[in-house]
């Protein structure tokens, strides 16, 4: 490691790997699931279906992995921030017009806008990516070890593999269908779909 930081990262990143016992993401990055309780409810967001009560994980970005693809829960998810910044951006149906777009930056500095914490709802579009300048500048100073973002991920109901939906061109594409530049605003989100 080089003394270039970009913000507090306490641990670097292969021992994150290491202590955590983390895994390849199919969704890219990392993760560990950390929890899945034994008590089982009937879940009102997929059906009545059974799920456990709640799932946690810790995910983790890395310069090396540095994005998620974009992908939906029917379940909600409390993001909760331990170190390292990340960009989050989600999309949320509207089927009577635009679809609305955010992004939230999770990260320590809350005098820039970042959030530890980020609660993203049912059935919402989302993807993570540590920003590309971050990225960038960790590969230019030899630090790609001190450049990530690890966070934790509550999912209540429980996550179920069921309840999961990746993006596909079609989903990108209905989203903005009969929009005023739909077109050109679908070109930003492409990257970020999972190669099939």
């Amino acid at each position: 490691m080089t003394g270039f930081t970009l913000y507090d990262y306490t641990t670097p990143n292969s021992q994150l790997v290491k202590d955590l016992k983390l895994e390849k993401h199919i969704e890219g990055g990392y993760f560990a699931e950390t929890q899945r309780d034994e008590h089982v409810v009937s879940s009102p967001l997929a059906g009545g279906a059974p799920r456990p009560i709640s799932t946690t994980i810790y995910y983790l970005l890395t310069a090396e992995e540095p994005r998620g693809y974009f992908h939906r829960n029917k379940s909600h998810t409390m993001h909760v921030l331990h170190q390292g910044r990340s960009q989050y951006t989600l999309i949320i149906p509207n089927p009577s017009g635009p679809p609305s777009v955010t992004h939230a930056t999770m990260g320590a500095d809350a005098s820039a806008g970042e959030t530890r914490q980020l609660f993203v709802g049912s059935n919402v579009w989302k993807m993570s990516q540590i920003p590309e300048e971050d990225v960038a500048l960790a590969k230019k100073n030899g630090a790609e070890e001190s450049v990530g973002c690890l966070i934790t991920e509550v999912v209540s109901p429980g996550f179920v593999w069921e309840d999961h939906e990746w993006m596909t061109m079609k989903d990108l594409e209905d989203l903005f269908e009969g929009v005023e530049g739909g077109k050109e605003k679908m070109k930003e989100f492409v990257k970020y779909i999972r190669p099939e």
